[in-house]
């Protein structure tokens, strides 16, 4: 999820630099007036003595200004970049200080820039934990099924059955590669805006018409439309696939809920739901990527999902919780 800085009022960095510039210029000119006169009391010496002294002071606030305002929060951002790249743990997390505006919305920028990169390093992670081994099973169908094709000897119900084994596995991982491809696709940014959960859910009622969908509760939600609607249609699609008949999306001030009525989540499993190609339904085509596809689709935006601990009312299956 995405971490937003703390929202306060920061001098702009042109003030800053206008207000030192127009101490250093006054300083001097106020120290020659002031001297000229305090001098005929205590002596024109004294008084460019005392005078130097407070200047002196004065350009050394300035400096220590300067630096808590300009030259750390820079240097902490720099380490703070350098720290982005290394992927050490933590190097997403917030400064405790940003001197100026400017220094504000570059720290935010470099907040999304990490979450973004961590993301990517994930899915190629899961890439390579995953689908490797996912691919295994149907590339030893394949191999198995074309040496026994190419010895020979096979009756012709044999071969068929030998041929349809293999367009199975073959199916089987153009399946995986395609979720793998949307998987990687829904990190990526599809600009800034928002819908109306509303309308969302009624321009897929049409789509999921096995699905009786009921949202009395709407909300505007600061996601993308067509983004929504990409959510959306998962989670009814993993609901229909695992047996429910209707599904309710309520609305809440900071996201929405989405509750089913078919058999839930096993205590087994829940730990387990987002993660890349787990699935319940392996033998009737399932991939196990839709829920961790919602996942990168609402992180990219600064949400989250959640599995919620029961049912609500007569629903009383899978109950997802959508917060931003």
């Amino acid at each position: 999820m995405s971490r937003q800085l703390r929202q306060k009022w920061r001098p702009s960095l042109a003030l800053v630099l206008g207000a030192t510039v127009a101490a250093m210029l006054a300083l001097p000119a106020i120290g020659i007036v002031s001297s000229r006169f305090v001098g005929r009391e205590i002596g024109y010496i004294n008084a460019q003595i005392i005078f130097g002294v407070l200047i002196a002071l004065a350009a050394v606030f300035l400096a220590w200004v300067l630096w808590r305002i300009l030259y750390g929060p820079i240097r902490n951002l720099s380490a703070r970049a350098d720290a982005i790249k290394r992927g050490e743990a933590g190097a997403i997390e917030p400064l405790n200080h940003y001197g100026t505006q400017e220094m504000h919305a570059l720290g935010q920028s470099m907040l999304d820039m990490g979450r973004v990169l961590q993301g990517r390093e994930v899915v190629l992670r899961s890439y390579a934990d995953h689908a490797t081994h996912e691919l295994k099973s149907p590339l030893t169908v394949v191999r198995g099924a074309a040496e026994l094709l190419a010895e020979g000897g096979l009756s012709p119900d044999d071969q068929i059955r030998m041929i349809s084994r293999i367009e199975n596995a073959a199916s089987r991982m153009s399946s995986l590669l395609d979720a793998q491809r949307e998987l990687a696709r829904a990190q990526e940014p599809m600009g800034e805006g928002s819908a109306a959960l509303g309308y969302a859910v009624s321009a897929l009622r049409k789509e999921h018409s096995n699905l009786t969908i009921v949202c009395e509760t709407d909300v505007v939600l600061p996601l993308p439309a067509e983004q929504l609607q990409m959510i959306l249609a998962h989670l009814f699609g993993n609901a229909a696939s695992h047996g429910a008949t209707a599904v309710e999306v309520i609305g809440q001030a900071d996201g929405f809920d989405l509750i089913d009525d078919g058999p839930g989540v096993s205590p087994g499993n829940r730990g387990r739901v987002f993660d890349p190609f787990f699935t319940t339904r392996r033998e009737v085509g399932g991939t196990g990527m839709g829920l961790a596809i919602v996942r990168r689709m609402l992180e990219v935006h600064g949400g989250e999902i959640t599995l919620g601990d029961g049912g609500i009312g007569a629903l009383t299956g899978a109950h997802f919780q959508v917060r931003f």
